[in-house]
């Protein structure tokens, strides 16, 4: 399969990889084979399963793709693909769509998948259906250790990303990265993969948890007002 392939779009909410104007939005076409699900389908039945499509693509959060289409016994699978647009935090989402497959997903749908978005200039990776998927997995461990670090007085948050600047050529450091992607956002994706995976290095830092609880109580006053 090459080339171009049409795509619909059925919204429930704000997407994070798709926000409102970009570019992807105005592709669509009614009635085609492959139909993009975008938004908050996190209730089960919010997304509707069609057989007869080639692919339904359903955006995820941190999530696996299994909550929406269930499990058993490793022999899951269907023409649903869970993706998403990689983005760090409040950052513009980037140009890596992660797409999630089950042990039996089709690989026709797979592959349609692939062609709907890289038509559109994405470049995209296949995983496994994991929480968290490829990056969030490799990079939050990182970014717990630096806020540690931090609170251990180990080296300034200034230093540190000088140091994975210049002496690792990273385009940006792991405390000026998080912080500006969002602490308490950086919480809601490591609380996700440590109640998930029960892994220390998931575990919220520090710094980030005193954000979520200052974003709480911050959401909570506007209510009150």
């Amino acid at each position: 399969m090459s080339g171009t392939m049409a795509y619909s779009i059925v919204t429930a909410g704000d997407s994070r990889s798709f926000p409102a104007g970009d570019a992807f939005l105005s592709g669509a076409a009614a009635g085609a084979d492959v139909v993009v699900c975008l938004g908050a389908f996190h209730a089960p039945g919010s997304h509707r399963i069609d057989d007869a499509k080639t692919a339904i693509l359903l955006e995820l959060d941190t999530e696996c793709l299994g909550v929406h289409t269930g499990e058993s016994a490793g022999e899951e699978g269907s023409n649903v693909v869970g993706f998403a647009r990689y983005r760090n935090g409040d950052d513009a989402p980037s140009g890596l769509i992660e797409l999630v497959r089950q042990p039996s997903t089709h690989s026709s749908s797979v592959e349609a998948a692939r062609v709907v978005f890289e038509a559109a200039g994405f470049t995209v990776v296949v995983c496994s259906d994991q929480a968290g998927r490829i990056i969030d997995r490799l990079v939050r461990p990182k970014y717990n250790a630096a806020l540690r670090f931090l609170d251990e007085g180990l080296a300034s948050a200034r230093d540190m990303d000088l140091t994975c600047r210049l002496g690792l050529g990273y385009a940006d450091g792991p405390i000026e990265r998080v912080e500006r992607g969002g602490l308490a956002r950086h919480h809601e994706i490591t609380q996700a993969l440590f109640e998930t995976y029960g892994t220390p290095g998931f575990a919220p830092a520090r710094r980030a948890v005193v954000a979520h609880r200052r974003d709480q109580r911050q959401t909570g006053d506007k209510k009150e007002k």
